[in-house]
């Protein structure tokens, strides 16, 4: 598995490296897949924290969502997400119904949905992503030479 450090974690999520280090190890909302070692030592981030803490960003500054509240739900999408391939989670939404009840859908399902949720659309996170970490971008459309 790819990691990046603190610095290209903070350019990744737009977080400012004071609220990547409290959200990350004080708070321990997401924390680093590799916490660092002490001084000199950066912190090392995987795709699937990157994408958690660019969630956590969107929910804070968009819809004012306290994110302490949110814990349980970030850490079973983290869950989740270590047992989903990069490429599956493509035309995928992440639907948060309540502080810890969540599910992916189908992008296209969002307008078909009974309940109320904040709906969050995965493709634009997982293309920053993709260049990062080269993982593969989305399927060529339409049909392919012969």
């Amino acid at each position: 598995m790819r990691l990046v450090t603190t610095r290209r974690a903070t350019n990744l999520t737009g977080l400012s490296t004071e609220q990547l280090r409290e959200w990350s190890s004080r708070r321990a909302l997401i924390p680093a897949d590799i916490q660092n070692r002490g001084r000199g030592s950066q912190a090392q981030y995987g795709w699937q924290a990157i994408l958690l803490l660019r969630i956590a960003l969107l929910l804070k500054d968009r819809f004012h969502v306290e994110l302490h509240a949110h814990r349980g739900l970030f850490a079973a999408l983290r869950k989740a997400l270590g047992t989903t391939s990069f490429i599956k989670l493509r035309g995928t939404s992440v639907a948060i119904y309540d502080c810890e009840t969540w599910e992916l859908i189908d992008a296209d399902a969002a307008d078909e949905m009974s309940a109320d949720a904040i709906v969050v659309q995965l493709d634009p996170h997982l293309a920053v992503l993709a260049a990062e970490f080269t993982m593969p971008g989305p399927p060529p459309t339409g049909q392919l030479e012969l």
